[in-house]
C-alpha cells in the first residue's frame, strides 16, 4: 500500500503490486522452472533449514499456486545471463520484462492484518544458537516435524540428521525479558505451543524419547489447554522443569548440548540434549509498523495497534480496523474470532451498501447422469509425505484402473490445490466422468470442495465418495508402509463399489426468518444484540434476570484501566434504546422448535408467555463465579471473592482503606480434579485488584499465592507493575497442606512455600479467593438447541479454528462466558465475531437443505417409533392416521441413526442407502 484518502465508507487506496516474472495466467505450476534453475537461496518458508531456488513457490499449497522468480538472487537480474527458466518453461510464463503495477482500489472500510514476526534469538545470543545447528527456534523445530518439511517429518538432529534421544524446549525466549532485544511481555502462544511440539515429537520418535521443558511460568489459560498440559504430563510423559536456565554450551566431545540450570530446590544441575528449542516471542514487524504509520493507525509502546477493550478490534482512524496478532500476541483460534469480528464492525458500518457490487457466480448447467453406465474417476493424494511418505500412492493408483467402472485414475502431490482442483474440473469434462472418488484426507473438512470442483464440472455434487487413506491409513499404520498400501487399496475399491451406485440428489430451497434470538444479557449478549440491530436485522434479547449486564456489573476497570460501569450503562442504554432490540427480562425458555432460518422459541417472560421466530440463535448465557465451600468463605466477612472485592471497589467501599495486609489466594476451585481448567481471567484480576489496594494504601502489607502467573500477553505489565510496587508474590505447593482459620487478632493462612520448601504463615485483615469461573450446569440450552458441552460443561464449538463461534447444528452460535472464561474484551470480540457469523445465514433470503438426508418408504414402515426414538434432531414425526413415520428435511442432518435402528428398512439415507453400504461391505469381504 502506497497511501490512502478519503473517510469512511469512501476510502481510495493506491497499492503498489510488485513483479513475478511469471505471468499468472500461464502458469501451470509444473515446476521446471525451479527444477533448472541453478541458483538456491536460504528458504525463508522453511527456516533457514534448507535452500530454495531462485524461481520458486513458497511453499506446496500456496494460493494461488503459481511460481514467481526472486529479483534479488536471480542469476539474470545479478550478472545478464542465464534464463533457464524461461527456456525451459513448457508454458511460455516467463517474462523478464514484468513491470510493478500501481492501481486504486476504492472500499468502505480497511482491515489490516499484517501478522507479527519471531524474535531473533541471535541478537542476543544468550543460549547459543549460532553455535551449534542443533539449537533451533521453535519454529524452525516446526518444519523439523513437518510432513512437507526438510526432514520430510522426520524428527532428526539437523547436524548429523541422527534421531534424537533427549529434546530440551526452552521457554521465554525473547519474552518476559528486559534485556536489549527482547520484549518485556508474554508472547500468549509459547506455553501450549512447546506442549504440543513435545507431543508430537515423542510420537513422531520410534525409540524413548526424553521431551523437557523448562518454564518460568505455564501459561496454558486457554479453553482446553490445561487438560492438554495434565495429559503432556501425566499421560505422555513430558518432563516440566521450573527453571530459569543461564545458558546453553555445546560439548564437543560428546556432541551434546549442555543445559546448565537451578532447579526448585536450589540445586546446580547440568544436563544433556540432542536438541535444544527455544521458543521465540512474537513482535510487531517492521512492515505492520510501517502500514500502520501510512494508515495513521496509533500504536502501543510495544508496537502493537493501540485499541480499548469496549472496541477491541478498531483502531484510532474511523473505519481501519484491526485483527490478529497485530492487535496483540494471540494464538490461532483467538486470530480467526478477531477476523469474524472486524467482518462483524464492518457490517454494521456498511449495512446499507450490502450486495450492491456483489457477482454471481457463473455455474455450469448440470449433467444428467440417471441411467448413463458410470465412468468413475479416481484421484488418489500424495498429500506432500502426509500420505506418501508411508502409502505407496502409485501402487493404489495403478490398482485403482483394474476396478469395475474406472474410466480415469491419476495422482495427485496435493488433490486440494487450486490448481489440482481446475485440473479435475478439466478432466471431468473431458473423459466424460460422471462420477468421482478421491482418496485423500477427511470428507469431514475437505468433502464440500471436492463438491465445489465437481459443481464446476456441471456434474451434480453428490455423485461424489472420498475415501479417508490418510487418518485410516498412512496416519495410523505409518510402521507398516506395506499394510498400509493394502488397506488403502482396499479403501479404494470400496469406494468406487459404492460410487458406481451413487444417484443424483437434489437440494430443496427455504426462506430465511430475518431476526435473530440472543440468550443473555451480559456485556456479550448485548454487544452481539448491538452489532447484529446496526446492520439492520430485527433482534429478541432475553434475559433470565431482571436487570441486563451479567457479570459485568461486579467488574470495576478492565486490565487497561478502563472504568467498566460507565461502558456498561453506555451499551444497555444503547440496548434499550435501540429500536430494532425487543427485550425480554425474567424470562425463560420453555420449549425450541425448528431449525436454520426458521426457528421457534417459546418463553415465558415476567408472566406471560411469548413465542419468538427467528432465523439464528446467538448463545450468551454467561457463567458465574465460583461461591467456595473452603477458606472460610461464607463463615468469616473478612474472606471474599475476587468480584466480591471488586464490586467494594465500585461502592468505594471506606473500610478498604483500613486495613493493613491483604492475601489473594489464587486458583480456587480451578485446575483441581473436579475443574481441571484454569479460568483465565483470575491471575489478571488479582493482579490490579492488588495494585488497587496499594494504591489506596501504598504501606499496607499485599500478597499473592499463586501456583502460575498466567497475566498472558500484554497483560504482562500489570505483573510487572505489581512487583515494583511492592506486592509480594508466593509459589504455594498445590499437593501439601492449605489451611485457613480465624483468630482473634486476624486470620492465619498456613501453606507450603514451593520454593523454600518450607511451611509458611501469614496473618492478613483480608483474605480474597480468587474463584473459579463456573458454567451453568442447570441449564437446558445445550437440550434445547441441540448443541454440546465439552467435559467442564462450557459450550463446544464446531471446530476450535474453522469454526470457533459456530455450533455443529446449523443457524446456533455461541459467545462469552458461555463459550469458556474470558476477560470482557474477548468477549465482546467473539460476540462481534458471532454476528458475523451469524448475518452469513440471515443475509440470505433463502438456504438451501441437504440432499444427504433420510426419506422413508411408506410402504415398509411398520409404525414401530424406532426411528422417532433414535433421532437426536427430532426430525422424525409419526402420522397417527397413515400410521409412518415422516421425516422432515429441513431437521435431518444426515446421521442415519433411523436407518440402523430400523428392522424393516424403511429409512434410506441418500447417498448412503442399503444397497451402496452393502456393495461396501461385500467390496471389503472380497479382494
Amino acid at each position: 500500500m502506497l497511501s490512502i484518502s478519503g473517510e469512511e465508507g469512501n476510502f481510495a487506496i493506491k497499492m503498489l503490486q510488485h513483479p513475478r516474472y511469471i505471468d499468472m495466467d500461464k502458469c501451470i505450476a509444473c515446476g521446471i522452472c525451479a527444477e533448472k534453475c541453478p541458483k538456491k537461496v536460504i528458504s525463508e518458508y522453511d527456516a533457514g533449514l534448507i535452500k530454495r531456488k531462485a524461481a520458486y513457490v513458497q511453499y506446496s499449497q500456496a494460493v494461488p499456486l503459481k511460481f514467481a522468480i526472486d529479483e534479488e538472487n536471480c542469476i539474470y537480474f545479478k550478472k545478464g545471463k542465464c534464463k533457464a527458466c524461461e527456456k525451459f518453461c513448457p508454458a511460455d510464463a516467463v517474462n523478464f520484462e514484468d513491470q510493478a503495477k500501481e492501481f486504486t482500489i476504492n472500499a468502505g472500510a480497511v482491515l489490516i492484518a499484517p501478522g507479527c514476526m519471531m524474535y531473533d534469538p541471535a541478537v542476543y545470543d544468550t543460549y547459543g544458537y549460532k553455535k551449534s545447528p542443533n539449537i533451533v527456534t521453535s519454529l524452525e523445530f516446526e518444519r523439523i516435524l513437518a510432513s512437507t518439511g526438510p526432514f520430510s517429518g522426520h524428527l532428526v538432529r539437523p547436524s548429523d540428521h541422527k534421531e534424537p534421544e533427549k529434546v530440551a524446549w526452552i521457554q521465554c525466549v525473547g519474552s518476559r525479558d528486559i534485556r536489549p532485544g527482547s520484549q518485556p511481555y508474554c508472547s500468549a502462544v509459547c506455553c501450549t505451543s512447546a506442549i504440543k511440539e513435545a507431543i508430537i515429537a515423542k510420537e513422531h520418535q520410534k525409540g524413548e524419547l526424553d521431551a523437557a521443558i523448562f518454564y518460568i511460568d505455564i501459561r496454558t489459560y486457554g479453553k482446553d489447554f490445561e487438560r492438554y498440559y495434565n495429559r503432556a504430563k501425566d499421560e505422555v510423559g513430558v518432563r516440566f522443569v521450573k527453571s530459569k536456565v543461564t545458558n546453553v554450551v555445546p560439548d564437543d566431545d560428546t556432541g551434546k548440548l549442555l543445559i546448565r540450570y537451578v532447579d526448585e530446590a536450589g540445586q546446580r544441575i547440568e544436563e544433556g540434549f540432542d536438541i535444544v528449542v527455544l521458543s521465540i516471542g512474537l513482535m510487531v514487524s517492521p512492515r505492520g509498523v510501517e502500514l500502520a504509520k501510512r494508515l495513521g493507525v496509533d500504536l502501543d509502546h510495544y508496537n502493537f495497534a493501540q485499541t480499548s477493550s469496549f472496541a477491541p478490534v478498531e483502531s484510532n482512524v474511523p473505519g481501519i480496523y484491526v485483527c490478529g496478532a497485530f492487535e496483540a500476541p494471540k494464538d490461532i483460534p483467538a486470530a480467526v474470532v478477531d477476523a469474524s469480528a472486524a467482518v462483524g464492525v464492518v457490517g454494521s458500518k456498511l449495512a446499507e451498501s450490502r450486495w450492491s457490487l456483489t457477482k454471481t457466480k457463473d455455474v455450469p448447467a448440470e449433467i444428467d447422469a440417471r441411467g448413463e453406465p458410470p465412468r468413475v474417476g479416481v484421484f488418489v493424494c500424495c498429500c506432500g509425505t502426509n500420505i506418501a511418505g508411508v502409502v505407496d500412492v502409485p501402487a493404489v493408483a495403478e490398482y485403482a484402473k483394474s476396478l469395475p467402472g474406472v474410466a480415469y485414475v491419476e495422482e495427485n502431490m496435493f488433490s486440494c490445490s487450486p490448481d489440482t482442483q481446475e485440473k479435475i474440473t478439466e478432466v471431468v469434462k473431458e473423459h466424460k466422468l460422471n462420477r468421482v472418488v478421491v482418496a485423500a484426507c477427511t470428507p469431514k473438512t475437505h468433502g464440500p470442495l471436492f463438491q465445489e470442483t465437481l459443481i464446476n464440472a456441471g456434474v451434480n455434487k453428490y455423485l461424489f465418495e472420498m475415501s479417508n487413506i490418510r487418518n485410516q491409513c498412512s496416519w495410523v499404520h505409518k510402521n507398516d508402509p506395506e499394510e498400509a498400501t493394502r488397506k488403502s487399496k482396499d479403501m479404494v475399491r470400496m469406494a468406487v463399489s459404492k460410487a458406481v451406485l451413487l444417484q443424483p440428489l437434489t437440494e430443496s430451497t427455504m426462506a430465511v426468518n430475518q431476526s435473530v434470538l440472543v440468550i443473555g444479557g451480559g456485556v456479550a449478549g448485548m454487544a452481539a444484540a448491538q452489532n447484529m440491530a446496526q446492520q439492520g436485522y430485527k433482534i429478541f434479547l432475553i434475559e433470565k434476570t431482571d436487570a441486563l449486564g451479567g457479570q459485568a456489573r461486579f467488574l470495576h476497570e478492565t486490565w487497561r484501566g478502563e472504568d467498566v460501569q460507565q461502558y456498561l450503562d453506555e451499551l444497555t442504554n444503547a440496548v434499550q434504546s435501540d429500536s430494532n432490540i425487543d427485550t425480554f427480562l425474567n424470562a425463560e425458555i420453555k420449549q425450541v422448535e425448528g431449525f436454520v432460518g426458521n426457528f421457534k422459541t417459546t418463553i415465558q417472560s415476567n408472566g406471560s408467555s411469548s413465542v419468538l421466530e427467528h432465523g439464528v440463535t446467538i448463545i450468551a448465557s454467561g457463567a458465574s463465579e465460583l461461591k467456595p465451600d473452603q477458606y472460610l468463605y461464607g463463615q468469616d466477612p473478612r474472606v471474599v471473592t475476587g468480584l466480591e472485592l471488586q464490586k467494594r471497589f465500585i461502592e468505594n467501599d471506606p473500610a478498604l482503606e483500613n486495613f493493613k495486609s491483604a492475601v489473594f489466594i489464587q486458583c480456587v476451585g480451578s485446575r483441581i480434579p473436579e475443574r481441571p481448567y484454569c479460568s483465565k481471567v483470575c491471575c489478571t484480576q488479582s493482579v490490579k485488584s492488588a495494585l488497587k489496594l496499594k494504591e489506596k494504601n501504598p504501606g499496607r502489607h499485599v500478597y499473592v499465592l499463586y501456583r502460575d502467573m498466567r497475566t498472558y500477553g500484554l497483560r504482562e505489565d500489570l505483573y510487572r507493575q505489581a512487583r515494583s510496587a511492592g506486592i509480594v508474590f508466593i509459589r504455594y505447593d498445590v499437593d501439601k497442606d492449605f489451611s485457613v482459620t480465624a483468630e482473634q487478632d486476624g486470620l492465619k493462612v498456613m501453606f507450603s512455600d514451593k520454593v523454600l520448601g518450607r511451611l509458611m504463615e501469614i496473618r492478613p485483615d483480608l483474605l480474597i479467593l480468587a474463584s473459579a469461573v463456573v458454567p451453568d450446569t442447570k441449564s437446558p440450552l445445550s437440550r434445547l438447541y441441540k448443541v454440546p458441552l465439552n467435559q467442564d460443561g462450557f459450550f463446544a464449538e464446531a471446530h476450535v479454528k474453522l469454526r470457533p463461534v459456530d455450533f455443529a447444528t446449523d443457524g446456533v452460535f455461541v459467545c462469552g462466558l458461555a463459550h469458556a472464561p474470558k476477560t470482557i474484551d474477548e468477549s465482546i470480540t467473539q460476540a462481534q465475531a458471532a454476528a458475523a457469523r451469524a448475518v452469513t445465514v440471515l443475509a440470505k433470503k433463502e438456504i438451501k437443505l441437504g440432499g444427504i438426508i433420510s426419506h422413508i418408504a411408506p410402504e415398509l414402515c411398520s409404525g414401530c417409533l424406532g426411528c422417532v426414538n433414535v433421532c437426536p434432531f427430532n426430525a422424525i414425526d409419526f402420522d397417527a392416521e397413515k400410521f409412518v413415520a415422516e421425516v422432515n428435511p429441513a431437521l435431518c442432518k444426515g446421521c442415519g441413526a433411523c436407518s440402523a435402528a430400523c428392522l424393516s428398512e424403511a429409512p434410506a439415507l441418500m447417498g448412503f442407502d442399503n444397497n451402496q453400504l452393502y456393495a461396501q461391505i461385500k467390496s471389503a469381504l472380497n479382494d
